[in-house]
């Protein structure tokens, strides 16, 4: 599969300047070492300051969106469908997969700095995304979709990387098969994972869970849930390797300092922004 990613991550690894910030090298190809005992911040409102510049906040807005904050302020929306709230927040970035209505729009809003679209033309041709934004270095890893029509329509997807305050954050997107060795090797050591959950329009749960205990992230987010049920299997099958995490919590914050010592699955509940998240009511 021709792609450039493995070469990307490499290269990554020096920081640049960007926003006026500069970025800590993030450890997308090294084992983050792990401080054991330390907790994680847990805040009622997103607009409250972040600890650190090594620190990144990561909300779960809905189905597979995710708000990702900065020490900096930048911010980053996932799979992003057009509505985060009612709050008018508008992220600097946002990426989108369009497997279904639900993780992409046809209308981001204009305002939005840059949109990152997953998909390739279907004939071949592959998303590839590099943006360096000095605090976040943004980049793709494209994989196949399944089609009802043609069976496949190849790099129809794309896994997101975020390397931010040394961390490698990986939202799996749409994803319709297990990466190959190239693409994991292209992936590099994520310490967060956001993978979909669902058990069958994405990924069947043992492969889910074959696929995260070779990623072996210190910290494992579900979303794309698809009701309580199928949260409650996929959960059951990782609680062996993996320690379970919920506290009814939205959002988390993240550094280096405290990744958990044993790998962990966090779960979050999704809600959408409001005016008082924001610290505007």
């Amino acid at each position: 599969m021709p792609f450039k990613a493995l070469v990307t991550c490499l290269l990554t690894l020096i920081a640049s300047v960007a926003y006026g910030q500069d970025r800590r090298p993030s450890h997308c190809i090294a084992i983050a070492d792990a401080a054991p005992g330390l907790e994680y911040v847990q805040l009622a409102s997103f607009s409250e300051p972040l600890a650190d510049e090594y620190t990144v906040r990561i909300r779960y807005i809905d189905h597979a969106m995710f708000l990702l904050k900065t020490y900096g302020g930048l911010t980053a929306i996932t799979d992003y469908a057009g509505y985060l709230g009612q709050a008018g927040l508008v992220p600097d970035v946002a990426t989108m997969n369009n497997a279904h209505s639900t993780h992409w729009t046809p209308y981001p809003d204009p305002d939005i700095t840059y949109v990152l679209k997953g998909w390739g033309d279907g004939q071949g041709a592959f998303a590839d995304h590099h943006l360096d934004l000095g605090e976040m270095l943004i980049r793709n890893i494209p994989t196949d979709i399944r089609s009802s029509f043609s069976g496949a329509v190849p790099f129809g997807n794309s896994i997101f990387v975020f390397e931010v305050g040394g961390l490698c954050i990986g939202h799996m997107g749409h994803l319709h098969h297990e990466p190959s060795d190239e693409q994991y090797a292209a992936l590099g050591r994520l310490d967060v994972t956001m993978v979909a959950v669902d058990g069958g329009a994405t990924l069947d749960h043992d492969t889910v869970v074959q696929m995260l205990k070779r990623l072996r992230s210190s910290i494992v987010i579900p979303m794309h849930w698809f009701g309580r049920s199928t949260l409650e299997g996929f959960l059951v099958r990782m609680a062996e390797d993996f320690d379970i995490r919920r506290d009814g919590e939205v959002q988390i914050d993240v550094s280096l300092r405290n990744l958990p010592s044993r790998p962990t699955v966090v779960v979050l509940e999704p809600r959408a922004l409001s005016a008082q998240d924001l610290g505007t009511k």
